[in-house]
């Protein structure tokens, strides 16, 4: 038996190309949402997805971009609290619909936290931005009904 240690994907198992998300928390007050993007349009870093999410008081903005480094940086030095977290980046294409996603997701009983689309898309398909109970059993089922996930390398770096 071979004393070489293995390699971290090895003994890690399967995981899933995945995109970081930011969840910026904003005040609802006019003018915070422009300020996130300037602040983000200063540099390289391109939004490729975002959804917003108001209450009375704030305002949760969930965006995804194709530098995810360069992007916490910026928010570091915005001084905006924000979060991270893994989402898949799935490709709907002829065949591989929103409907039968839900279903395989829906037949393993994985339950989908909250989706919206992408508005640069890697290939100029549809493509949607998903956060599930469990991202690598999602991702295993996924890439066995042969959808195409992507990682922030697939992402456009221009818009």
């Amino acid at each position: 038996m071979s004393q070489t240690p293995m390699p971290p994907e090895t003994m890690q198992g399967y995981g899933p190309p995945s995109v970081t998300q930011f969840s910026v928390f904003l005040d609802n007050t006019v003018g915070r949402l422009y300020d996130l993007m300037e602040a983000l349009d200063t540099s390289e870093t391109r939004v490729c997805a975002l959804n917003v999410h108001e209450a009375s008081d704030h305002a949760v903005v969930r965006m995804i971009t194709n530098n995810s480094g360069e992007a916490r940086n910026l928010l570091k030095q915005a001084r905006v609290p924000f979060a991270e977290t893994d989402v898949l980046v799935v490709e709907l294409s002829k065949g591989h619909t929103l409907t039968s996603l839900c279903l395989h997701l829906l037949a393993a009983e994985l339950n989908i936290r909250f989706a919206y689309p992408l508005m640069l898309r890697p290939n100029g398909t549809p493509t949607i931005a998903l956060s599930v109970d469990d991202l690598t059993l999602a991702g295993q089922i996924l890439r066995r009904k042969e959808y195409r996930l992507f990682g922030e390398f697939d992402l456009p770096k221009t818009a």
